[in-house]
Order: structure tokens, then C-alpha cells, then sequence
């Protein structure tokens, strides 16, 4: 009979401390799902980071890759349109610049428009362009040799309104 008075009360009193903190304890679930649900995220995105950077290094390995960036030198007031890639004579990329885009290659943005694999050597890249200067429409096309060594490389293309600059990194 004691035990079933103290079961009583004990379930009386936590029925009236539920009433009382239900609002806050519910804060704080949620609050403390909000967390997890952060955290998860968060893993998610490092896993998402580290499967990307490895299928970089299954499809593109060290020994045979080549990165190709765009950029716009400094204080120029060209502004591509777009720009088309060849590699040894073969199209391998182009791209039309939207409005936003040409902002942040004008703010110092740079660009990777290529990744790919090539053998050691010397390679032939031809370059077009078409853009605006001072409100006339300019076409220009340049090719240079690029000198692949072992190991990563990467190569800038830098635009300005007298040309195209090709560097090895």
C-alpha cells in the first residue's frame, strides 16, 4: 500500500514538473536536434569534400594532370565575353561569362576551365577570345607551346586588352 501511495505521488509530480518545463523542454530537444542536424551537415560535406578530392586523383593522376585557370590582369578594361581552349589542336573547353562572372575575374577571380591528362612534353594551346574594349567587340586568337613535366601542372591564361599571356606554374 506505501508503494502504490509513492508510485502515486511520484507520478502526480511528474505530471505537474511536465506541465510546467513542457515548453522547455521542448527547446531544448529541438535546440539539441538543430545540433545534430548541424553536425550532420557538416559531415556530409567533409565526406562530400573527400570523395571529390579523390576521384580528382583517380581520374587526373599527379604524373599526367593539367590544370588550365583563366584570370583578367589587373586594371585592364577588357571584359570577355568568352573564351575557347585548344590543346594540340583539339577542343578541349569553352565558356560564355555571365555578368557575375566577369566581376569577380575583374575583382581578381580566377577561373579553372580545364583539368585534364597529358604526356610529358611540349604541347601546342591555342587561345580565343571575345570581349569588349572601351565599347568595341575584339576577337583575338594566340597560340603558345606549353612545356609539361612530371608531376602536376598548372598553366594561367591572363587576358588583357592587348592579349593573351600564357604562364606555367
Amino acid at each position: 500500500m506505501k508503494i502504490q501511495i509513492r508510485l502515486v505521488l511520484l507520478f502526480t509530480l511528474s505530471l505537474m514538473l511536465s506541465t510546467v518545463s513542457a515548453e522547455q523542454v521542448t527547446k531544448e530537444q529541438i535546440k539539441g536536434l538543430d545540433e545534430q542536424v548541424q553536425d550532420i551537415k557538416k559531415d556530409v560535406l567533409g565526406i562530400s569534400s573527400e570523395l571529390n578530392q579523390l576521384e580528382e586523383k583517380l581520374l587526373f593522376p599527379s604524373n599526367t594532370q593539367v590544370s588550365i585557370f583563366v584570370s583578367l590582369e589587373k586594371d585592364t578594361s577588357f571584359q570577355p565575353d568568352a573564351v575557347q581552349l585548344k590543346l594540340n589542336e583539339k577542343d578541349i573547353a569553352h565558356h560564355i561569362y555571365s555578368f557575375k562572372e566577369v566581376e569577380a575575374l575583374l575583382a581578381g577571380g580566377v577561373q579553372r576551365i580545364y583539368t585534364g591528362n597529358v604526356r610529358t612534353g611540349d604541347h601546342s594551346v591555342e587561345v580565343s577570345v571575345i570581349g569588349n574594349t572601351g565599347g568595341s567587340k575584339k576577337t583575338r586568337t594566340s597560340t603558345h607551346t606549353i612545356t609539361k613535366g612530371v608531376g602536376p601542372q598548372f598553366v594561367e591564361i591572363r587576358l588583357s586588352g592587348s592579349g593573351v599571356e600564357v604562364k606555367n606554374w
